[in-house]
């Protein structure tokens, strides 16, 4: 119905001048196009420097399933309040090209881990103590305290995570890079992410296929306890 009937047309009773100019500005209202506002994630990020900058605002948007704020974890405890995985302004820029890549192949990145407090990696290693899983911050303070890698892996357009060689966080050799005896289509699906991160600067880790550090590092200071 055009608004203009739904302004004009009544029932047997007579309608005041009130409600003609009422149905008047909703039937205008009514007829407008609607354009919702982007959300943040729509608009691509842009930033400078090394700050730490949220990935939400990433475009497009990877899911989340960060481990750490919830008892899903080796540890059993949560460790982080809150839902909101960061990293330094030239690691996320990097990581939202390999989302732009991924959405061409109708695939996209679930985050698992990104910045990790000091505090937080050093109950990792108390726990583990085991150099090819947990960094020791004594030695080199940790990879992802400098918020300088990242934990992911692939989702389809529907968000169902590709099967890939383990599940997060498996401290056995099932988990490390081009490992044997993987089952052939979990092998393809992480090599298919270790390209896809290669191919935006960032490197594997050895011993977890999930694990990816910026190529610059070492080069990029601890980040102090806020």
């Amino acid at each position: 119905m055009a608004y203009f009937d739904f302004i004009f047309s009544s029932s047997s009773e007579s309608i005041k001048p009130a409600q003609v100019f009422q149905r008047f500005f909703i039937g205008l209202f009514l007829s407008l196009p609607f354009y919702p506002f982007p959300s943040r994630a729509e608009v691509p990020l842009q930033c400078s420097g090394l700050e730490l900058v949220s990935l939400n605002r990433i475009s497009p948007r990877p899911l989340f399933e960060i481990r750490y704020a919830s008892s899903n974890n080796f540890l059993g405890r949560t460790l982080y309040s809150k839902v909101d995985p960061q990293l330094r302004c030239p690691v996320a820029l990097a990581l939202q090209k390999v989302q732009q890549d991924l959405s061409k192949e109708g695939l996209g990145l679930k985050v698992w881990d990104a910045h990790r407090p000091l505090a937080v990696q050093q109950l990792m290693w108390d726990e583990i103590q085991d150099p090819r899983y947990v960094s020791d911050p004594s030695v080199n303070a940790g990879r992802h305290t400098r918020g300088a890698s990242v934990d992911v892996t692939l989702v389809n357009q529907q968000g169902k995570p590709l099967r890939m060689p383990t599940d997060y966080d498996d401290f056995s050799k099932s988990a490390h890079v081009n490992a044997d005896g993987v089952l052939a289509d979990r092998a393809a699906n992480a090599q298919r992410l270790l390209k896809a991160m290669e191919r935006r600067g960032f490197r594997s880790f050895a011993t977890e296929w999930w694990h990816f550090d910026w190529h610059h590092w070492k080069s990029m200071p601890v980040i102090p306890p806020s």
